[in-house]
């Protein structure tokens, strides 16, 4: 079966088998409902709180701050639709490369009398002192910077903009959450020292650590009182109701473990994986974004004059490589990628973005393969604009 060398790991990663291992009982014959009383409900209650410990042992977080939910998506709505239901309409301000999934429930609140402010970034993807200061003049009672970029894998300074954050607002500091969905078993993750610094809640993910899709936590400090999405049973704290998934909890659990065992070994190998790739497209005529800001180990965001993105994925899926031309969430959409276009790049530019992520499996062997692959599909698709102009 044909099979192309994956490097598309910011959209997902593959399950590992020792994850999938801890998640087959519960898929076959351990079938309990964790509300259920009878000893099959208890052991799936049981599971539960393992895997809640396992988490907020990877994100140094106390088992009760972890709520657990079905995706990344909806503990950052929670977070943002379920804290401002608690407030009065204020000012909510995120920062212009957050995910769909924040910037949408930010604006959701406009129709609620909330205001929303984007705050801008430099030509790297960091986020500007000043705008972020003038969003917290108005004053802000939201904020929301990601830890991690999707597309481009800038690391944001989240503890600096979370003291700033308590320091513009005294007692009445914005709420301050951060999507840490990319970050997490990439560099590490503190929440107790974030949350030191200011930090409210952050959101973390299965699937982006070789665990199952359908399981993700906000991890949240208790002083912050949110108005739940779903109600119901009262299950996680009554702040997300529904029969749990327990299978890909335990999942999850079991990923995170593994995450934090082997976070130094994987951030050193993909880190020179990367550097490795760069330095080859820097032969081929590209443009890396963000390569001068710190980033994730694992992610390059690149350009080839001239070739668009999406034509360009399409060719290298056939000749054996799965990559992406920016965020999964967004790839229906034919638009520029907007982190680019908040970073200032041209819009034909960003339509021309590649992004490939790395991740355990991948080899020097595969960097060296895309490169010479890359090159030859390059060069196809420009002789035959050559020929059609």
């Amino acid at each position: 079966m044909f099979a192309p060398t994956y490097l598309d790991h910011n959209a997902t990663t593959p399950l590992d088998a020792r994850v999938l291992e801890a998640m087959l009982p519960f898929l076959k014959e351990r079938c309990g409902n964790a509300s259920s009383r009878h000893e099959y409900g208890r052991a799936a209650r049981a599971a539960i709180d393992m895997a809640r410990g396992q988490v907020a042992a990877a994100v140094g977080a106390h088992p009760t701050e972890v709520v657990f939910t079905s995706g990344g998506s909806e503990a950052n709505n929670l977070f943002i639709k379920g804290a401002a239901a608690c407030l009065k309409p204020a000012t909510v301000a995120v920062s212009a490369i957050e995910h769909p999934c924040v910037r949408e429930p930010a604006a959701d609140l406009k129709r609620l009398g909330w205001s929303m402010v984007e705050i801008g970034v430099d030509a790297e993807g960091r986020v500007v002192a000043a705008d972020f200061a003038a969003a917290l003049a108005r004053p802000a009672k939201l904020v929301s910077v990601m830890l991690a970029n999707n597309e481009t894998g800038v690391l944001q300074d989240i503890p600096f903009l979370a003291e700033q954050a308590r320091a513009a607002g005294g007692k009445n500091a914005a709420w301050f959450h951060t999507d840490a969905v990319q970050a997490l078993g990439k560099v590490k993750v503190d929440f107790r020292a974030l949350n030191a610094a200011g930090v409210n809640a952050l959101t973390v993910s299965a699937h982006k650590i070789y665990g199952p899709q359908g399981a993700a936590a906000l991890v949240l400090d208790k002083r912050v009182e949110l108005k739940p999405l779903i109600s119901g049973g009262g299950q996680e704290r009554n702040l997300r109701s529904g029969t749990e998934n327990v299978a890909a909890i335990v999942g999850f659990g079991v990923a995170c473990e593994l995450a934090v065992a082997r976070l130094e070994a994987d951030a050193v190998r993909l880190t020179g994986l990367r550097d490795k790739l760069e330095q080859g497209l820097a032969k081929l005529e590209t443009v890396v974004f963000s390569r001068h800001a710190p980033r994730l180990p694992n992610t390059i965001f690149f350009a080839v004059a001239g070739i668009d993105g999406e034509t360009l994925v399409a060719q290298l899926d056939r000749a054996g490589f799965a990559v992406a031309s920016g965020s999964a969430c967004s790839s229906v959409s034919p638009e520029p990628s907007h982190t680019l276009l908040a970073m200032g790049v041209a819009a034909d530019v960003s339509k021309s973005a590649l992004r490939v992520s790395l991740g355990r499996a991948n080899t020097e062997e595969d960097v060296a393969r895309f490169l010479q692959v890359l090159d030859g599909t390059v060069r196809k698709l420009k002789g035959l604009a050559a020929v059609a102009a």
